[in-house]
């Protein structure tokens, strides 16, 4: 049963968010689970399964599919977004008008919104500026290497809740730990959050590589490199340097660019093996948030002015048409380096 009487409820009701809805349903708590798709929301509450993202696994009693975001958040505690970043911005001005005052609002997305660059606790706190200015909300981030359908079998996890109070943070730690779902405190929000949306640029990278028929070589050079830029940028814009070596840092990164549940080393593949992008992501039922984030990402890092190679060779396949194959060549032949 639940420690406490904390409400808690999560919006978005795909893979990640429906098995997160798991843990926190296995310790006792009710928690509503909204969806926009109100024929979705219809079939996990008649079904009791989310048959689209999480087939076969059945789902709790206690998880509540409704497709009413008021209801399913007005009064509550703890709120865990759990939507695209590209739709974020969006769903959260309506939930931050049904928010108590105190309320904690975790992001569970990896990605940067496009037209802004900012991370999803800074679009939260753009958002609550311009919304409901008189509210106190605390903002957390939730991220680590955690495929949604081994957290939803209870396949032991580990990963980290970030806040920039760390009371707040270890409260929500304590919400969501379980016995195969391990949760660590951190302080570092922005480092957290950098490292778990580039990192989804550098599996799409690690695809590319595996669909072209290139070794474990180039995959290891690949995620090393990958996460040297992925440091640089973080740390450029405060971060610290520790985070990207944690769970959230080189943890995500090393599950996302060798996982075979992993959307973006799965476009990645398809890219090396010939396919375009357009009839890539056509055929995918979930989100590859790498593509999407690659376009803000290499935003960023010119508007920082950090160099990022490999970043930019994605950028220019997934935008500018170039070959995959004279990516990798390009980036082979740059200028060697002291590492």
């Amino acid at each position: 049963m639940a420690k406490n009487n904390t409400r808690i409820a999560v919006i978005g009701a795909g893979s990640w968010g429906t098995a997160l809805a798991m843990v926190l349903a296995s310790k006792g708590y009710t928690v509503p689970l909204w969806g926009h798709d109100t024929s979705h929301i219809e079939s996990i509450r008649k079904k009791g399964e989310n048959t689209r993202y999480l087939p076969g696994l059945s789902l709790s009693k206690n998880i509540i599919p409704t497709e009413d975001i008021d209801k399913a958040v007005r009064g509550y505690d703890v709120i865990c977004m759990v939507v695209p970043s590209h739709g974020f911005r969006k769903v959260y001005e309506k939930v931050i008008l049904s928010l108590k005052d105190g309320a904690s609002v975790v992001s569970a997305v990896k990605g940067i919104e496009n037209d802004t660059l900012m991370t999803m606790t800074q679009v939260m706190e753009d958002v609550r500026n311009r919304l409901t200015p008189e509210k106190t909300i605390h903002t957390a981030v939730l991220s680590g290497p955690s495929f949604a359908k081994e957290v939803a079998e209870k396949i032991p996890t580990a990963i980290t809740m970030g806040c920039k109070r760390l009371d707040i943070a270890v409260m929500l730690q304590q919400l969501f730990v379980t016995e195969t779902f391990r949760v660590y405190a951190s302080t570092d929000v922005i480092g957290l959050e950098i490292s778990a949306a580039l990192k989804n640029i550098v599996a799409v990278a690690a695809g590319i590589c595996d669909g072209l028929g290139y070794g474990l070589n180039t995959r290891a050079a690949l995620i090393t490199r990958g996460l040297a830029e992925i440091t640089r940028l973080g740390v450029a814009m405060g971060a610290e340097p520790a985070t990207f070596s944690g769970l959230s840092g080189l943890g995500d990164l090393v599950l996302t660019c060798t996982g075979s549940l992993s959307r973006n080393r799965t476009v990645g593949l398809k890219l090396g093996q010939g396919l375009q992008l357009d009839d890539i992501v056509s055929e995918m039922k979930m989100v590859a948030e790498g593509v999407k984030t690659t376009r803000s990402g290499y935003e960023l890092s010119r508007k920082i002015g950090i160099e990022m190679p490999i970043l930019e060779q994605i950028y220019a396949i997934l935008y500018q048409g170039k070959n995959c194959s004279d990516a990798v060549r390009d980036l082979l032949k740059r200028e060697l380096k002291v590492e």
